[in-house]
């Protein structure tokens, strides 16, 4: 049976993992400090490495949850793109965009947790989609995801140009099954 003590820790968490959410988001990893997280949070800045151990176990949290939220809709078919659609168009999915402009630098501190990322979402691909005959089933799943990625990115910069339901469409217009 949980405790007051144990409900209050699990709040302090999800507050924290809110905050470094939004603010990765926005400001980027490494603009990003215990600081801004604590006062958005309202929590006590020396909560966070008791709770993460440190940044980037912070970091791994943010990445875990926001995971968990686009792959826990993965189902079948039809599920799995419905799950990806409502997932890049949360506020807190700008993440993953303001992530990956810092992955890609050669000296990333984030670099390993976002290739770990790309990973985890090409496996639940592999799970959801059925492969195409004689198609790779590895590079039909890094097609997929890269696709959804570069679509999520047009989409933040021109959302008047890129209708999701239509591609939501043309995307399972492609696929099997």
């Amino acid at each position: 049976m949980a405790t007051r003590r144990d409900d209050r820790t699990q709040e302090s968490r999800r507050l924290l993992i809110d905050a470094a959410t939004r603010l990765f988001a926005e400001h980027g990893y490494r603009r990003t400090s215990f600081v801004d997280i604590a006062e958005l949070a309202g929590i006590s800045r020396g909560s966070i490495p008791w709770h993460f151990g440190n940044k980037l176990g912070l970091l791994e949290a943010v990445v875990d949850a926001q995971l968990d939220a686009v792959v826990g809709g993965f189902g079948g078919m039809d599920a799995s793109l419905d799950g990806v659609m409502a997932f890049v168009r949360r506020p807190g999915a700008r993440l993953f965009i303001t992530l990956l402009a810092e992955a890609v630098e050669d000296d990333s501190p984030i670099r390993l947790h976002y290739a770990r990322l790309h990973a985890a979402l090409r496996e639940a691909v592999r799970r959801a989609v059925p492969p195409l005959p004689g198609i790779p089933g590895e590079a039909y799943a890094a097609l997929l995801v890269g696709a959804v990625i570069g679509l999520h990115a047009q989409w933040r910069v021109a959302p008047e140009a890129v209708d999701l339901d239509e591609v939501r469409e043309t995307i399972r217009a492609l696929l099997p099954g």
